[in-house]
């Protein structure tokens, strides 16, 4: 089971170069259906909190009675939709997969750090108890459970990655600077060495914090705070096979949990309908490209300028980041990540 002895809230300590900015730099309006919702990362003094911004809020739309809403199936990849009598999708249950993407308030992702280019989307990504199946929908537990989904406005999966990027509440570096590299930064900064915590994985694995990668995410350690520590999701303290989440990228791409969206070619993937916003993506490092992963993000979304971007945590933006710094955030084009762009999945 899971040890643990603190929480986020156990260290607000500043890692090497990265400034603290306090809980009131990310600026947060959350609206009713059809509205905004800005979740804005800026720099801001503490004492002068930057202002959210939006159009005045309208009363929200009440999900219908679940009992009145239909199941039905389609493929590539196989998943259920769950439609209302208008035919509009309130959520989407992935065969072998336990994030659900639920419609909700939209809401636009920004950060003037790295980048113009937003994000607008009314996707919410939330963890289901159980792994989907064909025709689960007749258990017990789904309807229940999505009732409560629909209704649900507390953080998602795209709220609490937002809240690790630079200005963000959990602002996160992605390591110190490298020994063996001045200009580069350390990886095997995992969740726990972000926290200051030791911790206990279910396969065996025990693991002290490193004191230099305090408040610290390197880019699988980045998407293991988001679904492991702060949703739930299973983590393995291993790169082996099994239930959860494994340390690295190349283990989660190649025998990680969920269902592998596109096959890992070694060639640019570019099946970008397949894609929900929450996907994890991985890439190729280089310099020679093939089809090893050193790399992995969480698919945001279509943005302003009508391309395909992810966030990340990366080296030279120095942590979290859906902006544009050591290569644009981008799986489509002929950009730095976009070429190296080789899988998804869904877990």
């Amino acid at each position: 089971m899971y040890q643990h002895d603190g929480d986020w809230r156990a260290d607000r300590r500043r890692t090497d170069r990265r400034r603290w900015l306090g809980a009131g730099a990310a600026a947060l309006l959350v609206l009713g259906v059809g509205t905004l919702v800005v979740y804005q990362a800026r720099s801001a003094s503490p004492s002068t909190p930057a202002a959210a911004t939006g159009p005045e809020a309208k009363p929200e739309a009440v999900p219908p009675p679940v009992e009145e809403l239909q199941f039905k199936r389609v493929s590539d990849p196989p998943r259920t939709l769950v439609v209302d009598a208008a035919g509009g999708t309130l959520a989407v249950f992935t065969d072998k997969a336990r994030t659900v993407r639920v419609t909700g308030p939209s809401r636009t992702f920004a950060e003037e750090a790295h980048t113009t280019a937003t994000v607008t989307t009314d996707a919410w990504i939330r963890i289901a108890p159980r792994v989907w199946q064909k025709s689960s929908e007749s258990e017990t537990w789904v309807r229940p459970w999505l009732e409560k989904a629909l209704a649900d406005r507390s953080p998602d999966a795209l709220a609490i990655a937002m809240e690790y990027v630079e200005g963000g509440e959990r602002d996160a570096a992605f390591g110190p600077l490298s020994d063996t590299d001045p200009d580069g930064r350390a990886e095997r900064s995992d969740f726990y060495d972000y926290l200051g915590i030791e911790w206990e994985f279910p396969d065996g694995k025990k693991e002290r914090p490193d004191p230099d990668h305090i408040r610290s995410l390197d880019c699988s350690g980045f998407l293991r705070m988001v679904y492991g520590y702060r949703m739930g999701y299973p983590l393995r303290g291993t790169n082996t096979r099994g239930a959860g989440l494994p340390r690295r990228a190349y283990a989660m791409a190649g025998f990680g949990p969920g269902l592998q969206l596109m096959p890992n070619r070694g060639t640019q993937a570019r099946e970008y309908e397949l894609l929900n916003a929450g996907d994890l993506v991985f890439f190729n490092g280089g310099p020679v490209l093939n089809d090893h992963i050193e790399h992995m993000g969480m698919y945001l979304g279509v943005d302003s300028e009508g391309r395909h971007r992810f966030i990340s945590s990366r080296t030279k933006a120095n942590g979290p980041t859906l902006g544009d710094t050591g290569g644009d955030s981008l799986l489509d084009g002929s950009g730095h990540y976009a070429v190296r762009f080789r899988t998804a999945r869904r877990i």
